[in-house]
């Protein structure tokens, strides 16, 4: 499975905002982005204003980024969004992106990032609807159950996890029971339930070219 492999803080640095790649340390001072603001590379500094172009591709590539996805995967998603019949294009990429299982489990406090997230996940932590789940790509629908597998209540990365973030609001779309470790999507989110701070539209004109 092709995945990126490089330091995620340049990714940040280059879309010049957070994109919380890294879990606890994107809220500490050790962020690049609150050290280093401008782009990385030798003309970081001066790199001067975008076209239009330029400005939808750094939309699309703030949202890839952002979930941790490649181009092909990306343009897979915008094609089902487009195949939507009720909505805006931009918003149902963004729900799908969100539905994603690595995603799932990073907004319900159960991994401190989503790489986080998709580790646990290839490790056979999770199911859904009372099946092994290891595919971070996996998209859950409305109406599933998400557990934590009976065998992993005993893991200390799991339990560390749900001890750090604990106390982490979960999205209105979203029930979840840390007691009986056990969580269940009970709606798709909607373009307000995304704290995603990107223009959606941009990626809709430039996949429309």
């Amino acid at each position: 499975m092709a995945r990126y492999t490089g330091a995620v803080c340049r990714l940040c640095r280059r879309e010049g905002k957070k994109l919380f790649l890294k879990g606890e340390r994107c809220y500490s001072g050790k962020c690049a982005i609150a050290r280093r603001s401008y782009a990385p590379g030798q003309h970081g500094q001066s790199r001067k204003k975008s076209s239009e172009y330029g400005l939808q591709l750094r939309a699309k590539q703030q949202a890839r980024r952002y979930y941790g996805v490649l181009e092909n995967q990306f343009r897979h998603y915008f094609e089902l969004a487009e195949k939507v019949k009720e909505g805006k294009t931009g918003e149902n990429l963004l729900a799908i992106l969100e539905s994603r299982f690595d995603n799932v489990i990073y907004r319900l406090g159960w991994a401190s990032s989503r790489a986080e997230a998709r580790q646990l996940i290839v490790h056979k932590h999770f199911s859904i609807n009372g099946k092994k789940v290891n595919i971070p790509s996996f998209l859950v629908k409305t109406g599933d159950v998400i557990t934590i597998n009976e065998k992993s209540h005993s893991c200390i990365k799991i339990k560390s996890v749900l001890e750090a973030n604990g106390s982490r609001p979960v999205p209105k779309w979203l029930e979840v029971s840390n007691e009986k470790l056990e969580a269940k999507m009970v709606a798709m989110p909607s373009r307000e339930d995304i704290d995603l701070d990107v223009e959606e539209t941009l990626i809709v004109e430039l996949y429309s070219k």
